[in-house]
């Protein structure tokens, strides 16, 4: 097994900037707009993004929520081991809202799927958007494809992206492994 570093800390908080900037560009004062974190690895971007937000650019009323799609999985059942479901924790409803969901990586586009089910069960959002960190655009089953994306990556299919965030893993770096 080998890996290669794709993103340094440096470089993951260039792009950090830039997302942040980018939705600044198309929601201005979020009024209108919700944050959602898809669970698990999706809250430490998403959590990042809206301390930028506060921090660096002056938006204070921003809506975050953290969105467990587990049972919405269409491969749920298929697994040998139980699942463990993360928490929802969504406190505002999305009805009328534009909605960005926020993961690390995109690859089969199979859990934004999940997420679009799921977020159902809180309104009808009026537009729902996709932002994520790693976009593996060669590795796509369904139709989607993220609004903001921080690095284009071209992996095959023996190949994973791992985005470490000081959060949980000591340090921001993501890695391309190879099997």
């Amino acid at each position: 097994m080998s890996e290669r570093v794709l993103l340094t800390a440096k470089e993951i908080d260039i792009i950090l900037h830039r997302l942040a900037c980018q939705l600044i560009e198309n929601h201005l004062d979020f009024s209108d707009t919700v944050l959602v974190g898809i669970q698990p690895r999706g809250t430490f971007l998403a959590n990042r993004l809206v301390g930028l937000l506060r921090d660096e650019y002056g938006i204070h009323d921003i809506k975050l929520g953290y969105l467990d799609i587990t049972f919405f999985r269409d491969d749920f059942r298929r697994g040998t081991k139980p699942l463990e479901a993360n928490s929802t924790q969504i406190d505002f409803i999305v009805e009328n809202k534009k909605v960005v969901f926020i993961d690390d990586v995109l690859y089969t586009g199979r859990s934004i799927n999940s997420a679009l089910t799921a977020i159902q069960s809180f309104g009808r959002p009026s537009e729902v958007e996709l932002l994520t960190l790693i976009d593996r655009r060669f590795s796509r089953h369904l139709p989607i494809q993220p609004n903001y994306r921080g690095r284009q990556v071209d992996a095959i299919n023996n190949e994973k992206v791992l985005v470490h965030w000081k959060e949980n893993a000591g340090e921001d770096i993501v890695y391309l492994v190879h099997k």
